[in-house]
């Protein structure tokens, strides 16, 4: 009887609204257990509501009502908790669901993806599978963006055209959502074509579908296909155009189409942010353009993006590839904020103009003042300074505290930059010793070191044996290599030698690169 009297109370919208409000759960009375419709009601409120998570108070009233939650208020609860960011609870639901929807299938990858734990993702899809429920758009969409999480490339490259297959074999609809993941999955998976052929049989093409794949094909140096699908694409966005300024910014060949397209979008009233102004200025650093670099400073200025610390390290950056160390300074000093990138951008900065103590002072504050922990470039670009300065002692000390102190394993670069740094000093038997001792095989930059050793202080013999490993690895891809030997050899007079050399350049196709560079005057190149 009592059921029955307060069922309408307990069952409207202002009762639920209300318990949000003082964040109270249901009133405990074991005479009386709430209708499902009151526990639905108020779940989805909270669901609905900016502190989901004091929803989880109904959950707890239904576990001490006794009342057994149906398939409708348990997806309520699943929803909730990942909502909350809870999986461990969210998970618990989803187990001890009776009926297993496809909807709750679904709730549960997308929950697992949200929070990059794709193994586990992948393992409900199994299980989805094996259930026997039939996977519908959404849960191919979801599978599609696991393949995009970058751990295991080959295997969810092979998924995500595995995916492909299952869905043309089924009457899913391939709507833009669907279509859209696809070609997302297959760029983030170095497969453009595939991208392509999604993309052609789309009856209306969204500019999402041709922003990802004019970065596809900018990223495989597709120059002319990315154009192509940028003039076609009607409903240009700032992505859009961020996508090609970023690709042409890469190389120096195309750096200049890079501001071209920046001074573009701002005629067509697309305003710049953060990674328009990252990729201008990475393309002035490519052209060693610094009035073209100020002038996009002065529009940076006017921007809220002006402290934004990687926009700040990247005029370091600009500045010290253009010469101006003092003006890269001046950035540095003025930054309100400094990262680990922002400190090494500023030590390669002094270390490549030829201001080695600057960089190495530099490098010591970073941890005795500041407290910051140098990372694997930071490393590079410190001992790269004692190289110029020819600081053995202290390339050492560096090189050692790597790993002894700051558990950062060496790489090629650095164990390059070592033989680079012994070599400068003209200590070449330390040099191969160093070479002979490391525990990886030399890579070819490391053979490089050594042969320029070689040839800048005379030693014939070494520089012979370290062009020879240098070809071994890559016999046509250095043709540096070939002019370092043939000059050495020529400094010692050895001029048969030379001739036979050039003569294994002509045979194999090799010449010697040829060098170019960028002039600017008047803001013109």
């Amino acid at each position: 009887m009592k059921n029955a009297i307060f069922r309408p109370f307990f069952s409207s919208r202002g009762f639920c609204t209300s318990l949000i409000s003082h964040h109270q759960p249901f009133p405990q009375n074991h005479d009386f257990i709430p209708p499902s419709t009151s526990f639905s009601n108020a779940l989805q409120l909270y669901i609905n509501s900016e502190t989901p998570s004091h929803g989880q108070k109904i959950h707890s009233s239904i576990l001490k009502s006794g009342f057994v939650p149906n398939t409708n208020i348990s997806i309520k609860l699943l929803i909730l908790y990942l909502k909350c960011n809870c999986l461990r609870y969210a998970r618990q639901v989803f187990d001890d669901l009776r009926d297993r929807t496809l909807s709750a299938y679904n709730y549960m990858i997308s929950g697992y993806l949200k929070q990059d734990q794709v193994e586990e993702s992948l393992g409900l899809v199994h299980r989805l599978l094996v259930s026997g429920e039939k996977p519908d758009g959404f849960t191919f969409s979801m599978i599609l963006k696991a393949s995009t999480s970058g751990c295991n490339v080959a295997l969810l490259g092979d998924l995500g055209r595995m995916v492909h297959t299952q869905i043309l074999k089924s009457d899913i609809e391939r709507d833009e959502v669907l279509c859209t993941a696809l070609i997302d999955s297959y760029v983030k998976n170095g497969r453009v074509a595939y991208a392509r052929t999604v993309f052609d049989v789309m009856s209306e093409k969204n500019v999402v579908c041709s922003t990802s794949l004019i970065s596809g094909y900018m990223n495989q140096g597709s120059i002319e296909d990315a154009e192509c699908i940028f003039l076609k694409t009607m409903d240009k966005d700032v992505v859009a155009f961020n996508a090609m300024i970023e690709g042409y910014s890469k190389t120096s060949e195309y750096a200049m189409r890079s501001l071209e397209v920046y001074i573009d979008m701002q005629r067509l009233n697309f305003r710049p942010n953060v990674s328009t102004f990252a990729s201008v200025i990475g393309a002035c650093s490519m052209l060693a353009a610094f009035e073209i670099g100020q002038q996009v400073q002065s529009q940076l200025m006017k921007t809220p993006f002006y402290a934004d610390i990687k926009l700040g390290s990247a005029l370091i950056d600009m500045y010290a590839k253009c010469g101006r160390v003092v003006d890269a300074r001046r950035v540095f000093d003025c930054m309100l904020k400094k990262n680990v990138f922002s400190w090494t951008s500023m030590i390669d900065g002094y270390g490549k103009n030829g201001f080695p103590d600057e960089a190495l002072q530099l490098f010591g504050k970073i941890q005795t003042e500041y407290g910051i922990v140098p990372n694997y470039v930071t490393f590079l670009s410190a001992l790269s300074a004692c190289a110029h300065a020819g600081l053995v002692d202290k390339g050492w000390e560096i090189f050692q505290s790597m790993e002894n102190e700051y558990l950062v394993k060496p790489g090629m670069e650095h164990y390059a930059c070592m033989v680079d740094l012994l070599g400068r000093a003209g200590m070449l038997n330390q040099a191969w010793e160093f070479v002979m001792r490391m525990p990886e095989r030399p890579n070819l930059d490391v053979w490089a070191a050594l042969l320029s050793s070689c040839r800048l202080h005379g030693n014939l013999e070494m520089a012979k044996l370290a062009a020879n490993e240098l070809f071994k690895l890559n016999a046509t891809g250095r043709p540096g290599a070939y002019v370092a030997l043939s000059n050495t050899l020529a400094a010692a007079g050895k001029w048969e030698s030379v001739t036979e050399l050039r003569e294994i350049m002509k045979e194999r196709g090799i010449s010697k690169d040829t060098g170019r560079s960028w002039v600017g005057a008047d803001s013109v190149f």
